[in-house]
């Protein structure tokens, strides 16, 4: 088991907390997972707090005895209550706190009323854009963790070339790949952070089906094996002359990787064949606009006027119906992190350290689904690829 060390979380305390006096706050209260792990390096239940200069205050609830073994921060404390915090802060000399912020993106109201009713003498806002654009930026520490889900990625890719058949199942092919990844360390779970975006480490959709739209804000979809979480592998088995779609998400100690790479058995139809190719020239695109520090709107609708220009208006990012207005998506300790390449986007800017899924696909009512999908680094230099499996389409 790997362990933040704690000069990591020593550094990511003081880069938002630079971050937190441009913005006038004394203080942040984070309470949800994926920042507990990014701050504290475990999840274990209760409330940080961040002043905007000091030692943070990890007051735990459960579990105390694993958040001490786990979290290399000096102040993890018992706390049983919210209510334990105003007078641990006396404990500490540290003021109490005039504007406070907190992850109103994601916190639940009630959370939000009680934090306000213990602090009713301060303004709450919401400082999830400021955590987010903390975590935007990826250390050397969390690259290498990135570097490795490549390298799981391409373990799954390999099984995947071994395991297609003709007579198989999407779920059986699923559960191959699921297995895999689970024996190179993948926890089983991605984190997303928009509400009810729920989301499997993969999605293997075949043929026609895989035109399926789901709930979810994503090109792909599939129908899954009941509407209870209706996305993903059905029992529809694979076939020859029809596309192998499987787009899969890596994770290396908590760390995602995204990758997206196309089979066939014998053939796919000409119309998927050519889509494929094209879907390529969108992402060389892209690469060439990223390495000239084009914004991420700029780069969206370079890449949205080239798949039109291609003829992929009604078809491109999903059905007519159903297309999202992304190409691309930051990725790290969440699937769906800072940058987005995204329509409206042009605000936000390319800098070294971002991490990002590309992800061009087009989707055919007739045919089903087709496209790549890489993780990229922005370098100084450039851009690098995290995901180094063949982009060929593979027929079997």
């Amino acid at each position: 088991m790997r362990l933040t060390p704690k000069t990591e979380l020593e550094g990511r305390c003081r880069k938002v907390q630079a971050m937190m006096a441009d913005a006038g706050l004394d203080a942040l209260i984070v309470l949800q997972n994926a920042d507990l792990f990014y701050f504290t390096g475990t999840i274990q239940c209760g409330t940080l707090y961040i002043p905007v200069a000091g030692e943070p205050l990890y007051l735990v609830r459960r579990d105390l005895v694993r958040a001490r073994a786990e979290s290399a921060l000096s102040a993890v404390l018992p706390g049983n209550s919210m209510r334990d915090l105003p007078p641990l802060l006396n404990d500490y000399g540290l003021p109490h706190p005039k504007r406070i912020g907190m992850e109103l993106d994601v916190v639940p109201v009630n959370f939000f009323q009680k934090y306000a009713t213990l602090f009713k003498d301060a303004v709450i806002s919401d400082a999830s854009d400021i955590i987010r654009r903390a975590r935007m930026i990826k250390s050397g520490y969390e690259i290498d963790l990135l570097r490795e889900g490549g390298r799981q990625c391409d373990v799954v890719y390999r099984r995947a070339a071994e395991v297609i058949r003709e007579g198989i199942s999407e779920l059986e092919l699923a559960a191959e790949l699921e297995r895999a990844a689970r024996l190179e360390g993948h926890q089983g779970y991605l984190r997303m952070r928009g509400f009810n975006a729920e989301i499997f480490m993969d999605q293997v959709l075949s043929g026609s089906e895989s035109a399926t739209p789901s709930f979810s804000n994503t090109p792909l979809g599939g129908a899954g094996l009941n509407p209870s979480f209706g996305q993903g592998a059905t029992r529809k088995m694979l076939v020859r002359n029809e596309q192998v779609l499987v787009d899969f998400g890596a994770c290396c100690d908590g760390y995602i990787v995204d990758q997206t790479r196309v089979f066939g058995i014998g053939s796919v139809p000409p119309r998927i064949a050519a889509a494929y190719a094209d879907m390529l020239k969108v992402q060389e695109l892209m690469l060439r606009l990223v390495a000239q520090r084009e914004s991420c709107g700029d780069v969206y609708d370079a890449c949205l006027s080239l798949a039109a220009e291609l003829g992929y208006a009604d078809s491109f990012m999903g059905l007519k119906t159903s297309q999202v207005s992304f190409i691309g998506h930051g990725v790290g300790i969440e699937l769906d992190e800072y940058p987005f390449i995204a329509a409206g986007m042009h605000k936000m800017t390319f800098e070294p350290g971002m991490v990002f899924a590309f992800e061009p696909k087009a989707v055919f009512a007739e045919h089903g689904a087709v496209g790549i999908e890489n993780t990229f680094l922005v370098t100084e230099n450039g851009v690098e690829r995290l995901t180094y499996s063949s982009e060929e389409l593979v027929l079997l």
